[in-house]
């Protein structure tokens, strides 16, 4: 059973971000010593059209591209509208506040504390990963994406 005493964090821009601006702003956080994990969320952004008359054709967005963090490639499955962090204690929180303040200059941005992954192992993650699943990767599993999670080792 996973440790539920991290604190979770939530930065909220009042924009999606375009995978050029989500990208820096994603370096910048990965630069910050205590942050174990780190989640995107956004609308998708489906390869394939979903629904519709064109159902099935390609579905061509110009903001499903590659990003680089740290020393990984990520293909953007999601616009970037929230970015959500579990942090080793509460003084990384100060230094993630301090980050956004200066990185959202041009439109504001919401920083919300509470509880925003989850922390005991679902039944998702029990069927994608196992009994022994790595304790990083609960909450992280998505049911309908036949892709896991992008795992970031940080050297510190």
């Amino acid at each position: 059973m996973m440790n539920a005493t991290f604190p979770q964090v939530r930065v909220v821009p009042t924009r999606m971000l375009k995978p050029e601006t989500a990208e820096r702003l994603l370096n910048m956080l990965a630069g910050i010593a205590g942050i174990r994990r780190m989640m995107i969320h956004g609308p998708g952004l489906p390869k394939l059209v979903p629904y519709g008359p064109a159902r099935g054709s390609p579905n061509p967005h110009s903001d499903r591209k590659a990003i680089r963090v740290a020393d990984a490639e990520i293909a953007l499955r999601v616009q970037v509208g929230m970015v959500i962090l579990e942090v080793e204690d509460a003084s990384a929180i100060e230094e993630i506040r301090s980050l956004c303040d200066a990185f959202f200059t041009k439109f504001p941005y919401q920083l919300q504390e509470g509880r925003f992954m989850k922390t005991a192992p679902t039944l998702v993650d029990y069927a994608k990963y196992g009994p022994d699943a790595d304790t990083t990767l609960i909450g992280l599993a998505d049911p309908r994406n036949g892709e896991g999670p992008v795992i970031i080792r940080m050297e510190r």
